[in-house]
C-alpha cells in the first residue's frame, strides 16, 4: 500500500476493486487508496473529510461506501460520508445521533444499515440506529439489551442480525437478535465462552461460526450458532489462539482464519475451518506477522490482506495474496 496503516477498514467495490480507508501511522489516517486485481497495483484515491480509525466501512447497495463513526486521537466522530468509486470523491452525508468507535455496521437485505454500540469516548452503547441511503438520514431505532463495544454483527439468512460478545464492564457472552421488521432485538442463547477482539463468519449452511478473541487470556475454542433453535455448540478448537485477528469465507465453504495476537506473539500463522468435519487445519504462513489488518475476497476467489501491526515491524503498508 502506498500507506501503512492498521485499524483501518476494507471494502470491495462493484468493480472488483478494494478500497481500504484510514487507520493510524502515527496519528489518524484520512487518505484512502485502491487496489485493482488485475494489475496488483494500489493508487491513492480522494481522501476522507476526517481522519479516523476504528471507523466501519460499508459497501451499499447503490455502489456507494459508507464509513461511519471512529477516533481521530482524541474524539470519536459521529461523522459519517460516502465514498463515490465513479469520482473518487467523498461527500459528508448526515451525521449518526450518536457518536461511536468499536462499533458494527451491517447492510440490511432492505438496503439500509444497522450501526450498533460502540464507545462514544464516555461510555459504552446499547444504542442502534439506521442509515437509509434513499434519503441520507439516520433513524433511532429499538436499543440493544446490553451495552457493547468490540462485539460483532452477522446478517442471517432469515435477515435478522445477530450481534454477540464485546465488553461493557467485563467481557461479555450474551447474544441477541435485530429483527428489521419490527426494530426490536430479543435475546438468545449465550455463547459458551465470554469473549471480545473475535470474530463472526456466517457459513453457507446459515449458521454462524465465532472464533478466537479475548477474556483475561487469549481464546482458541470456536463456537456455532444455529439460528433455527437460537443455541450454541462448540466446535473445533483453532491451533492457535488468537485475537484481533480476520475470518474469511471462501468460495468453497471453508473459513480461513489469519494473522492476530495470541500466546505472547504476533501472528503469521493461517488455518482453516472445514463446516463439514469441524476441524481446523494448519496452512502455509503468511510472509509477514500482523494483528489489527482486513482480509477482503476477492472476485476472483482470492483473500487480500492489507496492513496491520507486529512489535518488529511496526505499522504495515504490505499486501499478500492467499
Amino acid at each position: 500500500m502506498t500507506n501503512a496503516r492498521f485499524g483501518h477498514t476494507a471494502s470491495l467495490l462493484s468493480n472488483g476493486k478494494v478500497l481500504v480507508t484510514g487507520g493510524n501511522y502515527g496519528g489518524s489516517l484520512n487518505s484512502a487508496e485502491l487496489y485493482d486485481p488485475s494489475t496488483g497495483n494500489w493508487t491513492t484515491t480522494g481522501s476522507m473529510t476526517d481522519a479516523r480509525q476504528w471507523h466501519t466501512e460499508s459497501a451499499l447497495s447503490n455502489g456507494k461506501v459508507l464509513v461511519t463513526g471512529g477516533w481521530n486521537g482524541s474524539t470519536a466522530y459521529n461523522s459519517a460520508e460516502l465514498y463515490d468509486a465513479l469520482t473518487s470523491t467523498w461527500t459528508p452525508t448526515n451525521n449518526m445521533n450518536n457518536a461511536r468507535e468499536y462499533h458494527t455496521a451491517s447492510l440490511l437485505s432492505n438496503g439500509k444499515l444497522l450501526v450498533t454500540g460502540g464507545f462514544n469516548g464516555n461510555i459504552t452503547l446499547n444504542s442502534a440506529e439506521l442509515y437509509d441511503p434513499s434519503t441520507s438520514t439516520w433513524t433511532t431505532t429499538g436499543s440493544m439489551t446490553d451495552v457493547r463495544q468490540w462485539h460483532t454483527a452477522s446478517v442471517l439468512l432469515n435477515g435478522k442480525v445477530l450481534v454477540a460478545g464485546g465488553y461493557n464492564n467485563g467481557y461479555l457472552n450474551s447474544a441477541e437478535l435485530y429483527d428489521p421488521s419490527t426494530g426490536t432485538w430479543t435475546t438468545t442463547g449465550s455463547m459458551t465462552d465470554v469473549r471480545q477482539w473475535h470474530t463472526a463468519s456466517v457459513l453457507l449452511n446459515g449458521k454462524v461460526l465465532i472464533t478466537g478473541g479475548w477474556k483475561v487470556f487469549d481464546l482458541n475454542s470456536a463456537e456455532l450458532y444455529d439460528p433455527s433453535t437460537g443455541i450454541w455448540t462448540t466446535t473445533g478448537s483453532m491451533n492457535n489462539a488468537r485475537y484481533v485477528h480476520t475470518a474469511s469465507l471462501l468460495s468453497n465453504g471453508k473459513i480461513l482464519a489469519t494473522g492476530g495476537f495470541g500466546n505472547s506473539n504476533y501472528l503469521n500463522s493461517v488455518e482453516l475451518y472445514d463446516p463439514l468435519t469441524g476441524i481446523w487445519t494448519t496452512i502455509s504462513n503468511m510472509t509477514n506477522a500482523r494483528e489489527y489488518h482486513t482480509a477482503s475476497v476477492l472476485s476472483n476467489g482470492l483473500v487480500l490482506v492489507t496492513g496491520g501491526y507486529n512489535g518488529i515491524t511496526g505499522i504495515l503498508s504490505s499486501a499478500e495474496l492467499y
